[in-house]
């Protein structure tokens, strides 16, 4: 089993820039599909961004492509979102789940991944 925790969570201005972390112990990242998910009050878990496992692709939300980036950093363990040009409605708990086995297909669906963190409040306000 791998476990998963995030960090880099906070309160910042529109327009800003945050660096989320998830760091994995137990297993190492790169045999996982990892992704980026979000939620906002109210509003189911959404997607954000993912690597699929064993190849160096990258997805992402529409509303996020060109401001956020993931990465891996497989020495550290450690996949890593660079959010960019933050805006109010990237406010929300972001999550970050692991899985091993899913297909690219659900890539995209919380309820493709078995690993998760507990999250870390982004809050974008002025």
């Amino acid at each position: 089993q791998v476990q998963l925790v995030e960090s880099g969570g906070g309160l910042v201005q529109p327009g800003a820039s945050l660096t989320l972390s998830c760091a994995a112990s137990g297993r190492s990242v790169n045999r996982y599909s990892v992704a980026w998910f979000r939620q906002a009050p109210g509003k189911e878990r959404e997607f954000v961004a993912a690597f699929f496992r064993g190849v160096s692709s990258t997805h992402y939300v529409d509303s996020v492509k060109g401001r956020f980036t993931i990465s891996r950093d497989n020495a550290k363990n450690t996949v890593t979102l660079r959010m960019n040009s933050l805006k109010q409605e990237d406010t929300g708990v972001y999550y970050c789940a692991a899985d091993s086995t899913l297909i690219l297909s659900g890539l995209r669906s919380s309820r493709a991944y078995d690993y998760w963190g507990k999250g870390t409040q982004v809050t974008v306000s002025s």
